[in-house]
């Protein structure tokens, strides 16, 4: 029987941004500030779920702290110092959204640690099952020299670099299908051709580009030797089941299936579930059990160990059944638990119009 390796450390609960994402939008206007969207909740809830409704499926591993070494083949050191000190003199903001407290820089180690440990369990051969990082702060969003969007440690880049140095690994494949676009990835791989990177994420702001900067679009396709091997995928708001099974069948199995990678890590996002209040999208536990099996199918095909790296996801009560529906794809398990919040349509024909136009862009580079 396939099973989850999941990685976790108590640090993940310890860390803790300011109140409010927006502090300023708040103040003085209304009687109560909202708590941060990166609450502990939220992986505390995975936890729950996974031991008490995939407890047969599931082992439990520490996740180790990331080494300075392991952090600095992607952050700058100086980036590395300025977050250890910050967090050391007691936290606070770095920018409006993305915080840190006194127990932030250890939690951010871990998270990067567990990572790795998910890609050293994926390639050691004498090892069965699909490896899970669930993992606090998540990483997608941080840059090489920067804090971006709740995230200090590019978990998934880290582990990657970790895979490239340390192991018969030649090539990575980074599949992310977290609603926001993973930016700091993207930075971190731009100019490579040994990174592939495929990002699924919601277009928020499709129709104002001025008012409403964002990175994402189609034209950043890398740059030097890197050029083709960043392909952004942005859905339009309303995107749900059938439009990511789209995504993944006509985008990411055939691009990433040419690209052929020794590793393929998936960045597991689960913020385009349906309700989560930073996302747009409709994905239900059934749909999200369909991109785990899309995962594990593609691992196969492309003969790649398979690890995932958990992301974002804000709903505190959906996001453990949107990550149980997951891992069920990825390792061939239907528990039969209902997702208690499909309720939403989808808008369909929206996403398909939108997959023409990635797909006639992606077909510069390659054969889909």
């Amino acid at each position: 029987m396939t099973r989850v390796t999941a990685f976790w450390d108590d640090s993940f609960l310890a860390h803790e941004p300011p109140a409010g994402e927006f502090e300023a939008a708040w103040t003085g206007r209304l009687a109560v500030e909202e708590p941060h969207p990166d609450r502990a909740a939220r992986v505390e809830n995975i936890r729950h779920i996974l031991r008490y409704e995939f407890d047969d499926h599931v082992t439990w591993e520490p996740a180790p702290a990331a080494t300075r070494a392991q952090l600095e083949r992607v952050h700058d050191p100086s980036y590395v110092d300025s977050f250890e000190a910050f967090c050391r003199d007691g936290g606070g903001r770095l920018t409006a959204e993305t915080g840190a407290n006194e127990h932030s820089f250890e939690a951010a180690r871990h998270a990067a640690g567990g990572a790795i440990a998910a890609v050293d369990c994926a390639i050691d051969t004498e090892r069965a099952g699909i490896p899970y990082a669930c993992v606090r702060p998540s990483g997608h969003h941080a840059q090489p020299a920067q804090a971006d969007g709740f995230c200090f440690f590019n978990n998934v880049a880290v582990a990657a670099e970790h895979a490239l140095v340390s192991s018969a690994v030649d090539s990575v494949a980074v599949v992310d299908w977290d609603v926001h676009h993973g930016n700091g990835t993207q930075e971190c791989f731009y100019d490579r051709d040994d990174v592939l990177f495929v990002s699924l994420h919601n277009d928020h702001w499709s129709w104002d580009r001025d008012a409403h900067p964002q990175t994402g679009d189609l034209d950043e396709s890398g740059i030097g030797d890197g050029d083709g091997y960043n392909l952004n995928v942005p859905l339009p708001p309303g995107t749900g089941d059938e439009g990511y099974t789209a995504a993944f069948d006509r985008v990411v199995a055939p691009v990433v299936g040419e690209f052929d990678p020794d590793l393929l890590l998936v960045s597991a996002g689960q913020d385009p579930g349906t309700v989560d209040p930073l996302g747009r999208n409709v994905v239900t536990k059934e749909g999200f059990r369909t991109l785990g099996d899309r995962a594990r199918t593609l691992a196969t095909a492309v003969d790649a160990p398979l690890a995932l790296v958990q992301e974002g996801g804000y709903q505190v009560s959906h996001l453990p059944y949107a990550t149980l529906g997951v891992l069920e794809g990825a390792v061939g398990v239907d528990t039969g638990i209902e997702d208690p919040f499909a309720w939403l349509d989808e808008d369909a024909d929206s996403a398909h119009r939108r997959l023409d136009s990635v797909v006639e862009h992606a077909s510069a580079w390659w054969d889909v």
